[in-house]
């Protein structure tokens, strides 16, 4: 139902299904872009990075300015509320609503020019902020504000939220690094807006129209609160909380563009911006102080402040045992000087000499004090570059603690000026202490903003009067200490209650009228910031993190206290697996640019899939399925997801439980049981690959498989890894035994992998075994939810390399998808088995036990030029620690690409549905690098999946890191 007054709170809206029926035939007709309002797409939407959840009415995804326009136009026809939304990483509930969700960031993302002369910037809403970095850093320029989301949150959601960062000491927040906006209210006026004269603003109002009596209203409104705003707003760097009135000041332009920076789509949609951009100085220095509390490292802020640091970060003993608890980052925080409470402080220059001067500067005015901190300065790239990591982990080192509560946001960003933060940590800890909540405190100490992820009990009735006692205190508290309730994220839901604390009733009626005068139809995200809807209400998590809240899997999730429900709360909403230029996680998001299609929103389908309410099919939903289709099981995201979400795991065990009352498709059956497929062929590999390698007869059996027609089938050897090595004589210069793992592809499908590998082996000394039995590992199984036969395959692993394994005898395997078998899925599936952990720890990867056990082994040298790519699995499960090494032992000239996933991904690529994905994947980075090799170079990569699209797509043929090493033992 429409809302218009403003003094009570808009009632969560219910709309008439034969309104929304004829808007979807409406939007279809007039817009190039995507009109989803299924099912499966209002799940997908129904959360951000929040505590909130409210199901859209509907998605469109513009693919113009004008689709935009003529979307809201539509809405405002119907009386629909819209929702304006990017990244959807906001944490206070600004990106979920019962709208229609306009997603800005799949088309409307082109930075449309950039100016170093006047150090500018024009850009479209969903233009990434690192994109934006990247071109400006061209010319040794920036956006100075810099949140951890910069790689993919956008730059529409950094206007919408005024958002900040690290680097927001260099340039201020966003609202003070836009110089113009281009604007669409409700109604449909487009405006464009700025700083106004006087004469400007009497000629706009004079003019008359919608725009005049917007400007008029926003003038009234100005002339009748002008006191009160010069009192009332704290004059701190970090004041995010309520709208920007006072940019509304005579003094300050009247600049309407950053009055509505902040308001989070409640009164507009931002269709561009121009922007400012700042010196960006391209060397830095990290200094790292340590003090015995972050409360004195909050002390010396403004100390630390007069030496003008490009960033200034803290954080706090509790983030730093948390991370040891999790295991993250160990080497990392070796780097830290002794304390217990850290400022990092970074230092920039047009030279290193500068940066390191300014450093040192800094250094030697501490070293004055009776009591200095520890410093600890670092100029060496990868080591500061390693520090950063810490800070940057806060999120994930708080959110799922082992052995601890869950964490949530809601009062995650609490800013005071910088000369008060150490007696605010201090204060504050002592409000948690009362609540008996947890929390480990670091952020943005130089501006004053500090971040936390509190324990939250956001479930039960008595948790969240609890929770709405403790923010009510907090705001009071950081009200004494004359601050901002938010100093980065933005009030939305979670503080929008709260804004009458901070600014005083009269106050709030100002921000009441200013969106009034904007949006009188309350139709623009509404219920967020004013008149919000209460801090209590749509909490998504409600009813799901009980313990009676775990359903029947076969996966044992240990991680998460064997409860699927909290595994699929892993997932804090940042949106990490939404970057698209570095890394590997998410490679069918990179591809395809969807938010189905990224680790979030598989894992939010599958939350909602739990929650029922909307996806009530469970197990049974092709929504859900669809999501997970092209999950390429990379296993990136359990490494490179801040808070290791197992995507991987989770499809394999949908899929388990979707087919358990549904026939699989053929193709599942001969790509999931390839080992046994392959093991057939071997009894006669010519009359196999006759039938795989003709013309004709390939033709009609891919398109009776569903394999895509471009795909060349794979050829059997002649000879198996094994039948050749029962045949072999074997050295009789050995001093210890291995036994060599005869994975699927490297026994059938490329046995001189394994014949490399034994030479290799034999030269190190080593007596080497293969298994009394053709066991696989059952890789492939994971990825049609084969999950009962692929536990049955581990258990016969188990009994067959048992009486190796107790006698210490190490397991070498070849094929890294195989490997991580047997460090992930063996322990996930198995995790209270003493015989599954010592496999576990007990099995390597070629390199790795060449460089951790065979140390008596001289590494070969081969001095030429390489490109190595390596495996998803081996990168995200294994690491490449030992293979960077030997790979630099060897006295390669290698690069090692940063070239995510090569889109084969075991069977993935040969489906003919998913080929397009597949292709995209491998032409991001790997198949061009390839391509402009020349042929001197080695390819190398470990995965066969790898080997084989690099040759599908390049005709060179790559080699296992085995057949390097014999290369070289052979020259």
């Amino acid at each position: 139902m429409p809302f218009n007054h403003y003094s009570t709170r808009p009632p969560q809206a219910s709309f008439d299904s034969a309104t929304i029926s004829d808007l979807v035939a409406r939007l279809n007709e007039r817009i190039a872009g995507e009109v989803r309002f299924d099912t499966g797409s209002r799940a997908l939407y129904a959360t951000d990075g929040s505590n909130y959840r409210q199901v859209p009415i509907g998605v469109v995804i513009p693919v113009t300015t004008e689709d935009v326009i003529d979307t809201v136009a539509l809405c405002h026809a119907h009386r629909l509320p819209v929702l304006s939304r990017g990244g959807g990483t906001s944490l206070a509930g600004q990106c979920c609503n019962t709208a229609v969700v306009m997603d800005m960031s799949k088309y409307l993302n082109k930075i449309v020019s950039l100016d170093p002369e006047s150090k500018t910037a024009e850009v479209q809403p969903g233009v990434v902020l690192d994109w934006l970095r990247d071109e400006a850093e061209k010319h040794h320029l920036t956006f100075a504000p810099d949140p951890s989301t910069h790689n993919h949150n956008t730059l529409g959601g950094m206007i919408g939220n005024n958002s900040c960062g690290v680097h927001s000491i260099m340039g201020g927040r966003t609202e003070d690094n836009v110089l113009e906006m281009d604007v669409l209210t409700y109604d449909g006026v487009r405006m464009n807006v700025g700083p106004t004269s006087d004469e400007e603003l009497k000629t706009i109002i004079a003019a008359g129209g919608r725009r005049g009596e917007i400007y008029r209203g926003l003038r009234e409104l100005r002339d009748r609160y002008a006191k009160l705003i010069r009192e009332r707003m704290p004059k701190i760097p970090r004041r995010v909380s309520g709208f920007n009135l006072d940019e509304l000041l005579p003094e300050n332009g009247f600049n309407v563009a950053r009055a509505l920076v902040g308001t989070e789509g409640t009164c507009v949609t931002v269709l561009g911006a121009k922007l400012r951009l700042v010196d960006s100085p391209p060397e830095r220095v990290l200094m790292v102080l340590g003090y015995p509390s972050v409360y004195e490292a909050g002390d010396h802020i403004l100390e630390i402040m007069a030496f003008n640091p490009t960033a200034l970060e803290g954080i706090d003993q509790g983030l730093v045992d948390d991370m040891r608890r999790e295991g993250m980052h160990e080497k990392e925080l070796q780097l830290l000087p002794e304390g217990h409470g850290w400022l990092l402080v970074e230092f920039g220059g047009w030279s290193s000499g500068e940066a390191l001067e300014k450093a040192e500067s800094a250094l030697k005015q501490l070293r004055k004090h009776a009591n200095p901190p520890h410093v600890g300065i670092c100029k060496d790239k990868n080591q500061v570059e390693s520090i950063w990591k810490i800070r940057k982990s806060g999120l994930g080192a708080t959110s799922h603690v082992p052995g601890q509560p869950l964490t949530w946001p809601g009062w995650e960003d609490a800013a005071v000026s910088p000369d008060r933060v150490g007696a605010y940590l201090r204060d504050f800890q002592q409000l948690l202490n009362r609540y008996e909540y947890r929390g480990d405190l670091y952020g943005h100490f130089g501006q004053g903003c500090i971040h936390v992820r509190i324990n939250f009990d956001l479930d039960s009735k008595e948790g969240v009067a609890k929770y709405r006692g403790f923010t009510e205190d907090a705001a009071k508290l950081v009200v004494e200490h004359r601050g901002s309730l938010s100093g980065e994220h933005g009030d939305g839901q979670s503080r929008g209650e709260l804004l009458n604390i901070m600014y005083g009733e009269e106050m709030v009626e100002a921000f009441r009228r200013f969106k009034r005068i904007w949006d009188p139809d309350g139709k623009m995200n509404p219920g967020k910031v004013v008149d919000p809807y209460p801090r209590d209400a749509y909490l998504r998590v409600k009813g799901m993190t009980g313990p009676d809240t775990g359903v029947a899997t076969f996966f044992k999730y240990p991680a998460d206290q064997g409860n699927f429900t909290q595994a699929t709360l892993r997932c804090v909403g940042v949106g990490e697996c939404r970057k698209i230029t570095s890394g590997t996680m998410c490679p069918s998001y990179m591809a395809t640019r969807e938010e189905k299609h990224s680790t979030r929103g598989r894992a939010h389908m599958l939350f909602e899939m739990l929650k029922g309410d909307i996806i009530k099919d469970g197990w049974k939903s092709r929504s859900v399925r669809e999501a997970l289709d092209l999950c390429l099981s990379c296993k990136a995201c359990k490494h490179e997801c801040p808070v290791n979400v197992d995507m991987a795991t989770y499809k394999a065990e949908f899929l388990h439980h979707y087919y358990q009352q549904r026939r699989r498709p053929l193709n599942a059956y001969l790509f999931g049981h390839i080992d046994r497929v392959a093991r057939w062929g071997m009894s006669w590999p010519g009359l196999f690959n006759f039938a795989t390698q003709n013309s004709l007869l390939s033709r009609l059996g891919k398109t009776f498989l569903g394999v895509a027609p471009q795909r060349k089938l794979p050829e059997l050897a002649d000879q198996s890894l094994s039948g050749w090595f029962r045949k072999r004589n074997a050295s009789k210069n050995a001093v210890s035994e291995v036994v060599l793992w005869p994975d699927t592809f490297n026994n059938y499908f490329s046995p001189e992998v394994g014949k490399a590998a034994v030479d290799i082996l034999e030269a190190a000394g080593y007596r080497i075994n293969l298994p009394p039995d053709n066991i696989c590992c059952g890789r492939p199984l994971y990825e049609y939810g084969f999950l009962e036969t692929a536990g049955k395959r581990l258990k016969n692993i188990l009994a067959s390399l048992n009486p190796a394994v107790r006698r210490g005898v190490p397991i070498v395997g070849l094929e890294p998808a195989c490997v991580s078998v047997f460090r992930d899925e063996l322990r996930e599936l198995l995790p209270g088995d003493d015989d599954a952990r010592r496999l576990s720890e007990n099995v390597y990867t070629l390199n790795e036990f060449l460089h951790k056990h065979a140390r008596h082994f001289p590494i070969p040298k081969l001095p030429k030029r390489a490109l190595a790519h390596m495996h998803c699995n081996h990168k995200a499960v294994l690491g490449t620690e030992s293979d960077r090494a030997l790979l630099d032992a060897m006295d390669l000239e290698c690069t090692i690409l940063d070239a995510g996933c090569c889109g084969m991904a075991g069977s993935f690529g040969y489906h003919k549905e998913k080929y397009q994905v597949s292709l995209k994947a491998g032409e991001r980075i790997l198949l061009p690098a390839v391509r402009q090799s020349d042929n001197e170079t080695l390819i190398i990569s470990d995965g066969y999946s790898c080997r084989e699209q690099i040759k599908q797509q390049t005709g060179r043929q790559a080699l296992h890191t085995s057949q390097v090493i014999r290369m070289a033992l052979n020259r």
